[in-house]
């Protein structure tokens, strides 16, 4: 038996009503792509999005950090690493999930199904749904640190003027080219 009480106002602060949340449409910077354009709707902590402006619900981490991704059909998450593990679970849709240098391994997630990505691993999503989906996504850990991503990301956001500052959140670098 536990002797903590905690208040129903103290609880509040721990309660995120899905209807109030708040999508980001640029999470990270791999959504200059048109592919990996996603909502990103942060719950528990802000895991390792980039998006300065996310303010998720429930502030309090304690081992893991949780969010949704909406996506549209075909669209999803480029290739990328963090210092954590990451667990997607499609809520609705159909999901691949990616993995290897070059994404060169695939496995199909249907909802309720559970992949749990190691430390270390390149991985990514894409929605295989014909309409928009619900992927739940656990990263682990206080603080999963800032995304590795693949060459390509990192050229194509600098192409479009788009950087990262020393904290790991997205800046205009106005160095986008013109064309």
């Amino acid at each position: 038996m536990s002797n903590r009480q905690v208040s129903v106002e103290d609880m509040r602060k721990r309660v995120a009503i899905f209807k109030e949340l708040k999508p980001s449409t640029m999470p990270l910077i791999d959504a200059v792509m048109p592919q990996y354009q996603r909502e990103l709707l942060s719950i528990i902590g802000s895991g390792v999005a980039e998006d300065p402006s996310i303010s998720p619900p429930i502030t309090d981490v304690e081992g893991f950090h949780l969010s949704i991704v909406r996506a549209g059909p075909g669209k999803g998450s480029a290739l990328h690493n963090h210092k954590t593990v990451e667990v997607f679970m499609p809520l609705t849709g159909r999901f691949s999930v990616q993995w290897g240098d070059r994404g060169e391994n695939e496995l199909f997630l249907e909802p309720y199904d559970v992949i749990s990505l190691p430390v270390g691993v390149l991985r990514g999503f894409r929605n295989e749904s014909a309409i928009d989906a619900l992927l739940l996504v656990i990263i682990g850990g206080d603080d999963p640190g800032s995304v590795d991503w693949v060459d390509e990301v990192t050229q194509a956001a600098r192409a479009k003027g788009v950087g990262r500052d020393e904290r790991g959140k997205i800046t205009e670098t106005h160095a986008a080219s013109k064309g």
